[in-house]
């Protein structure tokens, strides 16, 4: 595994809409990302940043269930 690239909200928006995430709204300086699938619905909370910490990135690229590859 490489290293993880200091990504803005803007981009890691992009990346998430490039798999099937669609921007559902925002509130504050949250955006919240949403993907529905067969069974279930994933929404994410991405802070309007910046630069996203690297914990919250994990947590984003956790709870999406993309890998972590698609990131670095």
């Amino acid at each position: 595994m490489g290293k993880l690239q200091i990504l803005s909200a803007k981009d890691l928006c992009k990346i998430l809409e490039s798999h099937g995430f669609v921007y559902l709204r925002q509130k504050g300086s949250h955006i919240i990302m949403q993907k529905k699938m067969a069974e279930s619905t994933v929404t994410i909370p991405v802070p309007n940043h910046k630069e996203i910490k690297i914990g919250t990135l994990l947590s984003i690229i956790r709870q999406s269930g993309l890998s972590r590859n698609l990131f670095e």
